[in-house]
């Protein structure tokens, strides 16, 4: 049953949150793997395997075979740079609104020193470099480079980025922007190397249309939400987040309505939330979508939770333990062969209840990572730090 109000609580939209995304129950078999990515807006896929569990356990009976079938096979998804600038799996059908909104997009601050960027007149030239070397082939990163400095100026392979210990090419500072475009984005690994190549042709909507979507569409998988809370996700200007939202609210798109004491923007006319919180417990991967997105922050990630499931504030770097829809602890997993063991570390006391649902999360963890001799589960202090 539900219930509208314009006085939302913090369980009522975490419930409909967690319904929104099969984080309440699993979408059916019936449903497309593309379909339950579109629900989360996209799943983290720096790390593959984190982005595998992420959509594994929001459809029953799947494995990551099957995800890897979506983007390989089926091409049903599209692994590029989403949100943020960061790696993303994305529902293909959802390229022409992603890659028109996220280029108009500002961003809050300069990502590289005035040494290292390139200037607007040599961005578009390499951006067109790319696009233009990818067409109908897949390129590791050094071939792609090869071609760039071919087609641009050997100024494009001057090694002045600063990453991982080393310096990089100065053309790879605008390669997410190459993703957030359509130029590129990721193909089937080679070996164990990275290669790149172009999504499937397609025509980007009209960049203020796109945006429209993009707030819509998150707000009803994340609403309600304030402008900062989008612009977060988004690694966006408040400010822009801010007038954009009372544009639309102008226009009707979207309705304010008032979560936890504070002004909050949902859809317009998407204000009917559960009664009260979903029960039960969920193990979430690195960078699951529900931890960096669902805000605010200080609620999804109540008391100890604050400082053990995070990472100075900033969400993603640990897998997450929900009891009842919000953060209660960490947890990791470690394969030998075919057996894997969930380690699993409460910040408060499990009911019995509890720790048999935990059993059967840890059995799923272990079926979505095709680990045949299923899972065993240990309740303790967890030893994985962070991930980097």
């Amino acid at each position: 049953m539900t219930v509208k109000s314009k006085g939302i609580r913090w369980d009522q939209a975490g419930a409909r949150r967690l319904e929104r995304q099969f984080l309440a129950n699993p979408a059916t078999a019936v449903t497309p793997v593309a379909d339950v990515v579109a629900a989360m807006r996209g799943a983290h896929a720096q790390v593959m395997s984190a982005a595998e569990l992420s959509v594994g356990v929001r459809r029953a009976d799947i494995t990551r075979a099957d995800v890897r079938a979506a983007l390989w096979m089926e091409r049903s998804l599209v692994r590029t740079y989403g949100p943020r600038g960061t790696v993303h799996l994305l529902d293909s059908r959802e390229l022409p609104q992603w890659c028109a909104a996220l280029p108009a997009v500002p961003t809050a601050t300069a990502p590289f020193p005035p040494g290292v960027r390139l200037s607007g007149e040599q961005s578009e030239q390499v951006l067109a470099a790319i696009g233009d070397a990818l067409s109908g082939v897949c390129l590791t990163v050094d071939e792609l480079g090869e071609a760039i400095v071919a087609r641009t100026g050997p100024w494009a392979g001057e090694r002045v980025m600063p990453a991982f210990q080393e310096l990089w090419p100065r053309w790879r500072t605008v390669l997410h922007l190459a993703g957030q475009s359509g130029a590129v984005c990721f193909g089937p690994n080679r070996g164990r190397g990275t290669t790149y190549t172009r999504p499937p042709l397609f025509t980007p909507l009209p960049p203020r249309e796109a945006l429209r979507l993009l707030v819509r569409r998150h707000l009803h998988a994340y609403g309600p939400g304030t402008p900062q809370h989008f612009a977060k996700w988004l690694a966006a200007s408040p400010g822009w987040a801010g007038e954009l939202f009372a544009s639309l609210a102008a226009e009707g798109e979207i309705e304010e309505v008032v979560f936890e004491g504070t002004r909050a923007w949902v859809v317009a006319g998407d204000g009917e939330f559960p009664k009260g919180p979903v029960r039960g417990v969920r193990l979430l991967p690195y960078f699951d979508a529900y931890g960096i997105a669902a805000q605010p922050r200080e609620l999804l990630f109540p008391g100890r939770a604050f400082d053990r499931a995070l990472s100075r504030g900033q969400a993603g770097n640990h897998p997450l333990l929900l009891v009842d829809g919000v953060v209660a602890g960490v947890w990791h997993q470690r394969r030998r062969g075919r057996r894997m063991t969930v380690t699993v570390e409460p910040l408060g006391a499990l009911t019995a209840r509890q720790e048999r649902e935990l059993v059967e999360q840890a059995e799923r963890v272990a079926a979505v990572a095709e680990a045949g001799a299923g899972a065993e589960l240990v309740i303790g202090q967890g030893t994985a730090g962070p991930h980097a």
